[in-house]
């Protein structure tokens, strides 16, 4: 009886805070997926935008921005989870961004598509993100743009110096 009553005044607590429609309601998939949908391209946005300002703020050029993550010796692991961190919110709001251009269709917008096509967001996004973080933990160095023959052209991006060898 005490346990029945916990959880009565317990939901009770929590719908007095929360609006009166996400008491009523279970959670379903659709929904948790246009919630995700919106966190993941905010964070997105996000993370572009900040990337964009610190290219402007820190001094330097790529070059030597690289060779300063080089020194920093950051590990292995921490380099993988920043990475990954980066490509599953890539992966999860591009699946879905072609499942709502589908719904801008008109096509899969009954109750049983919404969740089927919700799985298959989840699964291709399961997929896509094993595949790049495979591809993302490859052994592969650090090094700045490869200097080679095809590269010769651009004077913008190749200094004098590294022209002059294949002169």
């Amino acid at each position: 009886m005490a346990a029945l009553l916990l959880r009565h005044v317990g939901c009770h607590c929590l719908c007095v805070h929360f609006s009166p429609g996400l008491c009523i309601r279970n959670g379903s998939l659709p929904m948790a997926i246009s919630i995700c949908h919106c966190g993941t391209g905010m964070a997105l946005s996000t993370g572009v935008s900040l990337s964009g300002l610190l290219t402007l703020l820190v001094p330097g050029n790529f070059q030597s921005n690289l060779e300063l993550v080089k020194f920093l010796c950051l590990g292995r692991s921490l380099i993988y989870t920043a990475k990954s961190a980066l490509v599953f919110p890539l992966m999860y709001h591009t699946w879905n961004g072609i499942k709502h251009l589908m719904w801008d269709l008109g096509k899969g917008l009954e109750i049983p598509q919404l969740h089927q096509s919700g799985v298959v967001v989840l699964v291709l996004t399961g997929l896509s993100f094993s595949g790049l973080t495979a591809t993302l933990s490859a052994e592969v160095p650090i090094t700045g743009l490869p200097i080679n023959d095809s590269l010769t052209s651009l004077p913008i991006l190749i200094p004098s110096p590294a022209r002059a060898k294949f002169s």
